[in-house]
């Protein structure tokens, strides 16, 4: 037990650059402005988050303490928390503020949230939980205004600790793991006829266009189904790969039967298509893209300031 927990301090004091960090920080401060920015340019903040007497299609009954201190549900409150949030979440983009922007951006996205839980979806549950993911790391070590004003250059290979960016594959682990567990219906299996994405994409809540031309490639959404079934349930094995390819060594066939597959870069080649499609073709919200913001995490700075060093070079760009 002793050299067990040895073992997990050790792993949990390692430390590592900021690019993977820095890669979720710009994507989730995207994510909160186009969140936010898009109520606000089709005119909906006070129908969707402020009080009936104030503009809003709703009385709400268990508001968030910030709106509370705002006075209620009023349309200054909204507009206010609204503008907070798009001010923390440019923020967050640039790298500015450290830890305080991506707290105050989760504050405000849940003080609108909270006042109307039926306007939004579990993608904003996980949103805030990535935020909260950001005031738990030194995610403007590198790449960010924080590092340009402390050391006068953009990008910084500055150490900060790795286990904030475990816990980001971990949410995303316990996302689809939980999400495939949950799809206990028939028509996720062969009983079924694996037709649950045929008819989850005709229902009009959401599809983003009519799609009933998908009849003539029905077996192609049979497939679809499987894989989306199998790789969701199989996601745990993403923790047990990552362990494996940080330590390695000889050992057990599961351990040689995923380092044969390459197990991450085969969830990621499905993984990112998957989202993608599925932007495509439903309307949900900001869930493909908060999702895709986590991907990079499951690289090592390392690997990924190697691709970007090995695109530069295709690209003709050469380091001065």
């Amino acid at each position: 037990m002793i050299r067990l927990w040895g073992r997990w301090v050790r792993r949990f004091r390692q430390t590592e650059s900021g690019e993977a960090l820095a890669a979720l920080r710009v994507a989730c401060g995207l994510c909160v402005v186009a969140s936010v920015a898009s109520v606000v340019v089709n005119d909906l903040p006070l129908v969707l988050w402020a009080d009936s007497q104030h503009g809003g299609y709703r009385s709400p009954t268990n508001l968030h303490w910030l709106m509370q201190a705002l006075g209620g549900a009023t349309d200054r409150a909204v507009w206010i928390l609204a503008g907070a949030a798009i001010s923390a979440g440019m923020c967050i983009i640039l790298g500015l503020g450290g830890r305080l922007a991506p707290l105050v951006a989760g504050q405000c996205l849940l003080a609108l949230i909270q006042s109307n839980p039926l306007a939004g979806g579990a993608y904003d549950t996980l949103l805030h939980n990535a935020l909260w993911l950001l005031v738990l790391s030194r995610s403007t070590a590198t790449l960010s205004l924080d590092c340009r004003w402390r050391h006068g250059t953009w990008a910084q290979p500055v150490q900060v600790p790795a286990w904030p960016r475990y816990l980001v594959v971990l949410q995303m682990v316990v996302v689809y793991a939980s999400t495939g567990i949950q799809k206990m219906s028939t028509h996720w299996s062969p009983a079924g006829g694996f037709s649950a994405l045929y008819y989850t994409l005709q229902q009009p809540s959401w599809q983003r266009f009519d799609m009933a031309w998908l009849a003539i490639i029905y077996p192609l959404t049979q497939m679809g189904t499987a894989i989306t079934w199998i790789w969701e349930v199989s996601s745990p094995l993403l923790l047990v790969a990552l362990y494996f390819q940080a330590t390695p060594r000889n050992g057990s066939r599961l351990r040689r039967a995923l380092s044969r597959i390459r197990f991450r870069g085969l969830f990621v080649l499905i993984g990112v298509p998957m989202h993608l499609l599925t932007w495509i073709l439903m309307d949900l919200g900001q869930f493909t893209w908060i999702s895709l913001a986590m991907y990079p995490c499951l690289y090592q700075p390392a690997e990924l300031t190697g691709c970007a060093r090995r695109v530069g070079q295709r690209l003709g760009f050469r380091r001065r």
